[in-house]
């Protein structure tokens, strides 16, 4: 047993397997797991799509079949298994609390403590006679591997980024290309993206702030208009969807095509174009003054959603992203506050 506080480790003689008790994980997907997968994609109880941390078993493994290390989040553990058939592999999952492996590295949950935990956990020498453990690309900085090497006496090898290329990996003597090691962003990577990002539209919270401003906008000069609740506070709720179409869904998918380098400025280019438009659709039933607060506030909504999709990218850094929050937040802030003056007052003339 290793000792994850400190000193060296002596292996035992490895033991080939008898791994009747492992659990086998399947290479294919059942109805119920593509349809988790794509709640996943629109971001409904993600938190909550995990598997049980431990050894499985993928295909028909020995004591010779390599041991593939993945997280305990259960989109990526279903992405992983059904990108591998037949293969025969260990699969070692790891509790990153149902975070995938990229955002549980940076957050510390795929760390070298419960790597090497789980390895102890798992009888690893009982299992394999070998002394290798292959790590996703993405979970490497969260991970020290000289030290995982000298709590459990397993060295760590960093596979590719994308799990399609790991048997060529593994039939190359686990030896990656330049282009194994190349994260991409394509167009069906963004857009599978997108999901997460336009969820905020479902959630109960943002629901009930729209019929709220709906209410609100029924309110002209001193009375009350159903009319006015139709038309101004339809425009409303309209304003904040066609924003956060734009900013969240548009706005990724040409991302490589818009200019400037800031996502809240991406954001903000394709949110004026949307609003322009939709303020022009609106002109003649809100009047003069609501119709520019519409094409602000859809710019604002935009710039906000598109800024938010850093966190999702790969060719942001966090440094980047704070610096550029700084930046963008006190203009939205300006924008959304003109917008709701330009619309307030447009109720009262």
């Amino acid at each position: 047993m290793g000792d994850l506080t400190g000193g060296t480790l002596t292996a035992p003689s490895p033991v080939r397997p008898a791994a009747l008790d492992v659990p086998k994980a399947s290479s294919e997907l059942t109805l119920g797991d593509k349809l988790g997968a794509l709640r996943m994609r629109l971001n409904i109880g993600r938190y909550r799509y995990r598997v049980e941390p431990g050894l499985y078993r993928l295909g028909e493994p020995g004591p010779s079949s390599p041991v593939l290390v993945t997280c305990n989040y259960k989109l990526t553990f279903d992405v992983v298994r059904s990108a591998l058939p037949g293969l025969d592999a260990w699969l070692l999952v790891i509790d990153t609390k149902g975070i995938n492996v990229w955002c549980a590295a940076g957050k510390g949950t795929f760390g070298t403590k419960e790597l090497c935990e789980r390895v102890l956990k798992a009888n690893l020498y009982e299992v394999v006679d070998h002394t290798t453990l292959v790590l996703p690309q993405l979970g490497a900085p969260g991970v020290a591997a000289h030290e995982v090497q000298q709590f459990t006496g397993f060295r760590v090898v960093y596979g590719p980024v994308r799990i399609d290329d790991l048997p060529a990996f593994l039939d190359a003597g686990m030896k990656a290309t330049p282009e194994m090691r190349s994260a991409t962003f394509d167009l069906r990577e963004r857009f599978v993206l997108t999901g997460v990002e336009l969820s905020v539209a479902w959630q109960l919270k943002t629901l009930a702030i729209l019929v709220a401003v709906a209410l609100a906008s029924g309110v002209v000069g001193l009375s009350y208009s159903w009319h006015s609740l139709l038309v101004r506070g339809g425009a409303a709720v309209l304003t904040a969807l066609v924003g956060l179409l734009a900013g969240a869904f548009v706005t990724p998918l040409l991302l490589p095509w818009l200019p400037f380098r800031a996502f809240s400025a991406k954001g903000a280019l394709v949110g004026a174009v949307f609003g322009i438009g939709l303020s022009a659709l609106l002109f003649d039933s809100i009047g003069s003054l609501a119709a520019p607060a519409v094409a602000l506030a859809t710019v604002v909504f935009a710039s906000y959603a598109a800024m938010n999709f850093t966190g999702t990218s790969p060719i942001t850094s966090p440094s980047g992203v704070e610096h550029e929050m700084r930046r963008a937040i006190p203009w939205q802030i300006a924008g959304a506050v003109v917008s709701v003056g330009l619309w307030i007052v447009s109720a009262f003339i």
